[in-house]
């Protein structure tokens, strides 16, 4: 069972996080964990202002029978978050379905244990950290959107490239990393640019992707961009012809940091 959207953007939208997965590719994941049926609950203000005792009886217990309920350890639920691990498991006992609290993982975080969660994916990709994000995922964090027009800058020095809209998704750090494409036509290496264009002056924070070896026009299709380095910080450069020398590097860089994967990320 998954919320959507996130039931703060409805109850305090100020509080509300960035959004990590969208709902497609949240569907995803679960069928690629072998999941028989997902339940998409949509958040709305009555759903929400149900006491916790409520939500178990009226939408668990009436809808879905279930024998077996399993959580996090910070699980909270029904209104204000009232409902906990242990009222879950009490409710159970009454109901006939058993609360299990699965303990969390932890990932070693400048020399201290964290628990993995996503607050922790969301602070490390913030900071530029997308190793650790990457780690605490399990997979390489993915941007997905539709590519969108862009001023075509990329094309005029030798290096078009695919500038994409992922919407309410959390975007990390600026800077330049090495990531896999997925396009319609298939997967390719790519150097993505995260910030603005400050050597021309650009003050919009866009998501540029160059794509190694391909050839065609990706305008209003849709791209994922799976991150799976962070290669270096933005800069200003004196001149265009400075940054196409550090784009070569860039794209230098991303072929040596994909070259083990070159088969499967080109195939």
């Amino acid at each position: 069972m998954t919320f959507e959207p996130h039931p703060l953007t409805i109850i305090a939208p100020h509080r509300a996080p960035q959004r990590l997965t969208p709902p497609d590719e949240r569907l995803r994941w679960f069928e690629i964990c072998s999941a028989d049926v997902v339940v998409v609950v949509r958040s709305d203000p009555a759903l929400l202002a149900m006491t916790a005792a409520d939500f178990v009886e009226h939408v668990l217990v009436s809808r879905f029978r279930p024998k077996h309920v399993i959580e996090g350890p910070t699980f909270g639920f029904g209104r204000d978050r009232t409902g906990t691990n242990e009222l879950l498991a009490t409710l159970g006992a009454r109901f006939g379905f058993a609360a299990h609290v699965v303990p969390p993982l932890y990932l070693p975080v400048d020399g201290a244990e964290r628990a993995i969660s996503s607050s922790l994916v969301r602070e490390c990709l913030v900071a530029g950290r997308l190793d650790i994000a990457n780690a605490a995922l399990g997979r390489p964090y993915a941007l997905i959107g539709r590519v969108i027009p862009g001023d075509a800058r990329g094309r005029t020095l030798g290096f078009p490239t695919a500038n994409l809209d992922c919407g309410d998704q959390l975007v990390p750090a600026d800077g330049v990393y090495a990531a896999c494409a997925h396009t319609p036509s298939g997967r390719f290496s790519a150097a993505v640019n995260i910030g603005a264009a400050r050597t021309f002056g650009g003050a919009d924070r866009r998501i540029e992707a160059h794509l190694l070896d391909f050839n065609g026009d990706l305008y209003d299709a849709s791209l994922r961009l799976e991150l799976l380095k962070f290669l270096r910080n933005q800069r200003t450069f004196a001149s265009a012809d400075a940054l196409k020398t550090q784009v070569m590097r860039d794209l230098d860089d991303v072929r040596a940091c994909i070259k083990p994967e070159a088969e499967t990320v080109r195939g």
